[in-house]
């Protein structure tokens, strides 16, 4: 089994991501951080410990990111994710105690507990990993893999069509801590990242066949997926916005999912039109090559994701 730390935001494709790690018998989810994103980190923090009481999963730690942002403004969300940020479900509070230690703090503890065998999956903005490479400019080195729901990198239209921050080119994640997300880039962590191109990309959406199993299960953890589309199918979007992290978790499940390739890109941290924008220098001459080389994803095995997604939820 491998071992991972999810650094989330709930939000609801987050739970449903929370849901798959932790029923899926690949992966020993040993901790939880909670990052602004979705919602402040407060909240995101509550969200996860009702998740997790959802699940009925055991005791791990659960920690808390800042409030804000790197640099001090958290914008404004576009999308909706519900007046709970669980589309409307307003799951009981928990009983479960956030740990005492900062997210950053219990990233880094975490991977001096397990060298070079922790998985960190995070699926919002890079808030607490900037921020726990503050306290150990070493982790890169103590990580086995760093996967990311994060970016847009033009290798589908859907990298802009499906555009979810606040201005025409950038991906929510990147776009709320740009600051934080150039500084992961540059670190030298082993980093997948999971961008727009394949994350929204139209057969990601659940089959209806998906849909019937999921309706038909009396799982919590299925029910909570019928609800998050039918929020958001009845807010004209389409189903793939639940699914959206569980890809990141997914491909930690099983790498051979994500069919990747390897780009020059860094973070555009100024500018109204582009703060956020995951920037590709694509030239076949004086390409800038100080610019940070990471792995993205550029297809997807969207049948098998899908598949693996249901058949989990409905276990």
């Amino acid at each position: 089994m491998k071992k991972v730390l999810i650094d989330t935001d709930p939000g609801m494709d987050d739970a449903l991501a929370i849901a798959l790690a932790f029923k899926h018998e690949a992966l020993d989810v040993v901790a939880l951080t909670a990052v602004t994103g979705n919602l402040p980190s407060d909240r995101t923090a509550d969200n996860a410990l009702r998740v997790l009481d959802l699940l009925g999963a055991p005791e791990l730690p659960v920690a808390q990111g800042p409030l804000v942002p790197s640099a001090g403004d958290y914008p404004a969300d576009p999308f909706s994710h519900g007046s709970d940020g669980l589309a409307e479900s307003h799951l009981p509070a928990s009983a479960r105690r956030l740990d005492p230690r900062s997210a950053a703090r219990l990233i880094v503890d975490t991977a001096a507990a397990h060298p070079g065998e922790l998985t960190i999956c995070a699926l919002g903005p890079l808030t607490n990993l900037a921020a726990a490479l503050e306290l150990d400019p070493e982790l890169p080195a103590k990580i086995a893999r760093l996967v990311i729901i994060g970016g847009s990198f033009g290798e589908t239209p859907y990298a802009w069509t499906q555009a979810t921050g606040d201005n025409p080119v950038s991906e929510w994640n990147v776009f709320v801590d740009p600051e934080a997300a150039s500084a992961v880039f540059r670190a030298g962590f082993e980093l997948v990242a999971i961008g727009l191109d394949v994350a929204t990309h139209p057969e990601i959406n659940f089959r209806p066949g998906d849909l019937d199993r999921l309706r038909a299960s009396d799982r919590p953890e299925a029910e909570l997926a019928v609800r998050v589309v039918d929020f958001v199918n009845g807010r004209g979007y389409q189903s793939y916005c639940s699914l959206i992290d569980s890809a990141a978790v997914a491909t930690v499940i099983a790498p051979s999912l994500a069919t990747v390739v390897q780009l020059r890109c860094d973070v555009a941290t100024e500018g109204r039109l582009t703060r956020g924008m995951t920037v590709v220098d694509r030239r076949a001459h004086h390409q800038w090559t100080a610019l940070p080389l990471i792995t993205v994803a550029s297809d997807f095995d969207y049948a098998r994701f899908l598949d693996l997604v249901t058949d989990t939820l409905v276990a």
